[in-house]
């Protein structure tokens, strides 16, 4: 009915075999409401050529139906079928395999997911606002793109460190450039963060690693020499004076994603690279006094960079060291001391994943375990290993916890369990395939089991629940910025929302990051791209937030671009490694299920 056809072609049958050589995508331009396309007096010639590639010959409105019998169908029932391969996930192809369908100049192109205009070509109007924000913030190093800033707030004159190139803040921007087909500002951030881990780091008398990456860095001018120079930050000027943990790992996940993305080796096989790698992992490989096979690490080392009890052995830090083992192992060269580097991480590897896998998961079956625990228990044979005491566990999780589903807890040490839930931890283990095929499904049903607690009306809660009462005080040491439902005590941060799309992507369920987006979509661009919101649902704009906070613009650009072009994935994702995939075995004495 929305295609006049001559009468030789108008049987059920002719039809049927006609559409059936059409592609969804021509099905869907010849359908309503884009049937009118197909009834215009003028044509542009890119709409021509078009449409005679589909054997199709543009017609007019009134034309008779001798001129209609002109239509060259029968080209286009000769034209062969496609053939759909259907995957589980994207990243187990090459890049350039799956960059078939990427655009004529290689660049993604913009177009919005079909959950927001699904009968629409046209992309957001939020992508291009968000797209001229990102490069507003773009910094320059003698006449070099080198990074963003975290913030481009005019509403303010009290700028803080938001005029500094931060490590994590620049990842999703990096990202989206990546995706955009910009590598050159991706390139330069990773070579001048690598020389500023050569230069000398100390905190009063005590001189830090030298692997340590800086937290972040600022352009400074020298007006009598006229010359530029960079200033960095390995926390020595951060509250609380704790080194960024996070930023090394950060730096080794975004070297792997350029690498990726733009298949040139060159940058990650120079001998700089190698020793930067070699660097940050030899600080974390390092023999010690340490019993577990995670990492050790102060509170506010990382995203959560103020005092929230997450001292110890925090998922955040775990998800992102595993990570970034993953992505070195693929990039050193088993050459010299590398090939001990990589026995060294391989080593770590087995380990980790056992631990992190078996210790830190939490679902309903083994919340009733702990419940059941004994305590005081020695020996080898004892199945509460750390004492974790059963009365220790909140009230919250009995409630929270749904007999589908699960996630990784925020920390587990000596008589210690943080029950909480972190969203970056949680999404970065399904991203780098800590967590097994079944835990990620597991943490995605959690996702939609409690949507309205951890997404509520703004993506995505940083951590659930908040800490208040005594319990803030004590934990907090009563930190009027992190009240509660507040920034890093259960806000909702709109940076999130590109590591939950990429964790939604690689389990195979789109929809939840679609859900997500147009929740994004309907305040982010209005309320001035603010760093985070506060309330128990994320409805109100934080009352310390940002206004054009760098990342949470980059964040939404990635997210969606990762939606109209999942092969994206394979530069921020890992899947798991079969040959390095150790046997789990658990102690006799453990409860069988």
């Amino acid at each position: 009915s929305f295609l006049p056809l001559p009468s030789p072609y108008k049987s059920p049958l002719c039809l049927l075999l006609l559409f059936s050589h059409f592609s969804s995508e021509e099905f869907f331009l010849l359908s309503s409401p884009f049937s009118h396309l197909l009834r215009r007096r003028s044509w542009s010639s890119q709409t021509v050529s078009e449409m005679e590639s589909l054997g199709l010959r543009a017609v007019g409105s009134h034309c008779s139906l001798s001129e209609m019998d002109d239509l060259d169908l029968n080209r286009a029932l000769d034209r062969p079928r496609l053939k759909i391969e259907r995957k589980r996930s994207f990243d187990e192809r090459s890049m350039s395999e799956l960059s078939r369908h990427d655009s004529p100049r290689g660049r993604s192109v913009l177009d919005t997911p079909l959950s927001s205009a699904r009968n629409s070509f046209e992309p957001h109007p939020m992508m291009a606002e968000a797209w001229e924000a990102l490069r507003r913030s773009m910094v320059f190093f003698r006449g070099l793109p080198v990074g963003t800033l975290a913030a481009v707030d005019n509403t303010t004159d009290e700028v803080l460190n938001y005029d500094q190139v931060f490590v994590r803040d620049f990842v999703p921007s990096a990202l989206a450039f990546l995706m955009n087909g910009e590598s050159d500002i991706v390139k330069h951030f990773l070579l001048k963060t690598l020389q500023l881990q050569d230069s000398e780091k100390r905190v009063d008398r005590f001189k830090l690693g030298k692997g340590v990456m800086p937290a972040s860095f600022k352009v400074s001018h020298d007006p009598i020499r006229e010359t530029d120079h960079l200033v960095a930050d390995f926390g020595e000027t951060a509250i609380g004076r704790v080194a960024p943990v996070d930023s090394g790992f950060w730096w080794i996940i975004l070297l792997r994603a350029y690498t990726k993305s733009t298949g040139d080796l060159t940058l990650s096989e120079t001998p700089e690279c190698q020793k930067g790698m070699k660097l940050i992992l030899s600080l974390c490989l390092a023999e010690g006094f340490d019993t577990f096979p995670t990492l050790l690490c102060a509170d506010g080392c990382s995203m959560i960079d103020r005092r929230m009890g997450v001292y110890g052995y925090p998922i955040e830090i775990q998800a992102l060291f595993y990570m970034a083992l993953r992505c070195a192992l693929s990039m050193l060269r088993p050459d010299g001391d590398g090939r001990e580097c990589i026995e060294k991480i391989t080593k770590r590897l087995h380990a980790l994943s056992f631990h992190m896998r078996n210790y830190f998961w939490l679902d309903y079956q083994q919340l009733n375990d702990i419940y059941r625990y004994k305590t005081e228990e020695y020996s080898h044979t004892a199945v509460n290993k750390f004492n974790v005491m059963p009365d220790s566990i909140p009230d919250w999780v009995f409630d929270f916890m749904p007999l589908r589903g699960g996630y990784f807890v925020g920390n587990v040490g000596p008589a210690h369990m943080d029950f909480r839930w972190f969203a970056l931890g949680n999404c970065v283990s399904i991203m780098s395939s800590l967590a097994t095929p079944d835990q990620s499904m597991a943490i995605m049903d959690l996702l939609e089991h409690r949507w309205d607690e951890l997404v509520g009306e703004m993506p995505l809660k940083i951590c659930y629940p908040c800490l208040e009462g005594h319990e803030w005080r004590i934990v907090t040491g009563c930190d009027p910025k992190n009240t509660r439902w507040s920034y890093h005590n259960g806000g909702s941060w709109p940076v999130l929302l590109w590591q939950l799309t990429a964790a939604c992507i690689k389990t195979g369920r789109p929809q939840i990051a679609r859900r997500a987006v147009d929740l994004i979509e309907s305040r982010l661009h209005r309320d001035c791209w603010p760093e985070y919101y506060d309330g128990k649902l994320g409805r109100y704009v934080g009352k310390q937030a940002r206004k054009y906070q760098t990342w949470s613009i980059a964040g939404y650009l990635v997210a969606k671009m990762l939606l109209e072009d999942p092969s994206h994935i394979g530069m921020i994702s890992l899947e798991e490694d079969k040959l390095m995939k150790p046997v789990i075995k658990r102690s006799a004495s453990w409860p069988q299920l």
